[in-house]
């Protein structure tokens, strides 16, 4: 069953990236697609997915997490400045 899970990071706001979405089948199916109507990069890594699904909305990354989290957020920001 698919699944996805949304994270969303803001520097002024944010302590760590925090999970804001999360769902399977048809649930995760809005997720991708309410996040492609609104230009936001999907990154998929199933490893990743499975660990960050186990967690609450409204969570934190564990510090453990970081540096993936900044390699896929550098890749994110670096499509978001070539789309400009």
């Amino acid at each position: 069953m698919k699944k996805a899970v949304g994270i969303r990071y803001k520097e002024e706001k944010d302590n760590a990236p925090k999970i804001i979405a999360k769902g399977q089948g048809k649930v995760a199916e809005k997720i991708i697609e309410i996040a492609e109507e609104n230009g936001i990069n999907i990154k998929k890594d199933k490893n990743l997915l499975e660990i960050l699904y186990k967690m609450d909305i409204a969570e934190e990354i564990p510090e453990e997490l970081y540096e993936v989290m900044a390699e896929i957020l550098t890749y994110i920001y670096r499509l978001d400045e070539k789309r400009r």
